[in-house]
């Protein structure tokens, strides 16, 4: 069985509207992550080991659903979605040094161990809010203006595949991206200032 071939490309702008609809024109329906804070984007230096770790002691699954996250190696946090028994759930995952205690009608405790509290709930309103109160936002990414947040399998598949050797030179810093079943793009803030923002992406070549 022949497996199919990944391409990789590289695009430059120097101008932030045209680097964002360039972005988005690519993007098309697919399901997209998005900085919060789009001054300081969400940092990927570690995102890959942020991942693997989740994955290993089983916090975090393929399958799961990533509408909110900060993968940065030392504070990595998470709000999934995920099903359980037909119906839909919503994770948060996070340092539990940072997590402040869920209100009894919000969120019931589903993992504490040292270094990681892990939170689940019903309503994806409360995941959020509960997301966002811990981490107030800085570094993170979340799923929105499309239809479906991005499967967990799909942003580690082909953020591996970004950072394969020749690695793009690109900041790290994460504005928006975008990853599906075919392949990945992610929109960079610019390295320093007068630098361009950059767009790869990366994907099954036919």
């Amino acid at each position: 069985m022949t497996v199919p071939a990944e391409s990789r490309t590289t695009q430059a702008f120097t101008d932030r509207a045209e680097a964002l609809g360039y972005f988005f024109q690519h993007a098309g329906e697919a399901p997209r992550l998005i900085a919060y804070n789009d001054q300081v984007g969400c940092p990927l230096h570690t995102a890959l080991a942020a991942l693997e770790w989740t994955l290993a002691v089983g916090i975090l699954d393929l399958g799961d659903l990533v509408h909110a996250g900060r993968l940065s190696g030392d504070a990595a946090a998470a709000m999934v979605e995920r099903r359980r028994e037909g119906r839909r759930i919503y994770v948060y995952l996070g340092p539990r040094m940072d997590a402040p205690p869920a209100d009894p009608y919000e969120g019931t405790l589903l993992y504490d161990e040292p270094g990681v509290r892990a939170y689940e709930f019903v309503q994806k309103v409360h995941a959020h809010a509960h997301f966002l109160r811990a981490t107030q936002g800085a570094g993170t990414a979340v799923s929105m203006l499309s239809k479906r947040a991005p499967e967990l399998r799909h942003v580690k598949r082909w953020l591996a595949a970004m950072f394969q050797e020749p690695a793009p030179a690109v900041s790290n810093q994460l504005l928006a991206g975008w990853f599906a079943t075919g392949g990945g793009g992610v929109l960079f803030l610019p390295i320093g200032d007068g630098e361009p923002y950059i767009y790869a992406e990366v994907g099954i070549h036919e």
